[in-house]
């Protein structure tokens, strides 16, 4: 596998990626572009495995780092998931300019939380992504957030981020606070593993509490609905991090082909390693199937009256549902 560093422009800011391309596959190559998942980075060790899986089978994956965060220019750890889909739009159109890019056979994954969810909303908002890939994603930021505490806990948060709206429109500014502990709620697990754990220091360790406001308006759900591209969900069996029935709502959700894999017997951050051998291989294999090349004509059809015209790809019938650790 091959690194190159790369970089572009979104919205005015610049954003730097990695293109991780096969050794010895000619060009012009199909592309999957990545955005990392809740404060991660680019160059987290973790991806790699997942990234040699993708370019061992002839697939280049544009990985960046969202603006605020790592190598990129913006306001630092700011997680703001409009500005997030709007550099991952970017990204497609970065590979859209590349002469070793087919530009009509472009897909997306991401896994974690927020990376999860953003790559559904990228494949229901930009057109010329045609497959999605979303592992453990977040269907509704304002769930999430809120199972992440007590009910009383809850409430307290609330109140805390009404006080600090007042403060910011009497004053200009607001308080700032540790992304892992009072923002998303570190599990016990998260606390102990290693995942990511390279690029942790990296990350802002205070950022705006502002932030929260538009994470409580986040539905990459509400997206999922809109969705007709082939759409593969890993989840994991009773998540403590990003609750597994966020990843059946959206698997459900999805109009188009569509397959759901649940990973048993095991924790959000273990099953990265335990399954990689079992879940890159499906990834993979989602990919080949769906990201393929356009054909040269558009056939739009309707089974009866009252449902929704079909795009080719999505005639196609879905995988039956698995387990994986049974």
């Amino acid at each position: 596998m091959k690194t190159e560093r790369v970089e572009f422009y979104s919205g005015g800011v610049l954003i730097r990626a990695l293109w991780r391309t096969p050794d010895d596959v000619p060009a012009p190559i199909p592309a999957i572009v990545q955005g990392p998942g809740w404060l991660g980075l680019k160059d987290a060790k973790d991806y790699v495995r997942y990234h040699e899986g993708f370019t061992d089978a002839g697939f280049g994956v544009l990985c960046i780092d969202y603006r605020g965060f790592g190598d990129s220019e913006g306001e630092p750890g700011v997680v703001d998931p409009t500005h997030q889909l709007q550099d991952l739009c970017n990204a497609v159109t970065y590979l859209t300019t590349r002469e070793d890019v087919e530009p009509e056979v472009i897909g997306a994954y991401a896994t974690g939380g927020t990376g999860g969810g953003n790559v559904v909303l990228l494949g229901a908002t930009d057109t010329r992504v045609r497959v999605v890939v979303s592992q453990v994603p977040v269907a509704d930021g304002r769930d999430w957030l809120h199972r992440m505490r007590s009910e009383w806990d809850w409430i307290r948060f609330l109140a805390e981020l009404e006080e600090d709206r007042r403060q910011r429109v009497l004053f200009g500014t607001g308080r700032t606070v540790a992304p892992r502990d009072e923002i998303m709620v570190q599990t016990p697990e998260r606390r102990t593993t290693a995942f990511k754990k390279d690029v942790d220091h990296r990350v802002p360790d205070k950022v705006p509490l502002g932030i929260v406001d538009a994470l409580l308006e986040y539905r990459p759900l509400d997206a999922a609905r809109r969705l007709t591209v082939p759409l593969l969900v890993v989840a994991v069996e009773d998540d403590a991090t990003t609750p597994t029935d966020h990843a059946e709502a959206i698997y459900n959700a999805a109009r188009g082909p569509k397959k759901l894999i649940v990973q048993r017997h095991t924790s959000h951050y273990e099953a990265y390693a335990k399954y990689a051998d079992l879940v890159i291989p499906e990834m993979v294999d989602w990919f080949r199937r769906y990201l393929v090349p356009p054909g040269d004509m558009v056939v739009r059809s309707a089974l009866s009256a009252g449902l929704p015209a079909q795009d080719p790809g999505s005639r196609l019938k879905s995988p039956p549902e698995r387990e994986l650790g049974e």
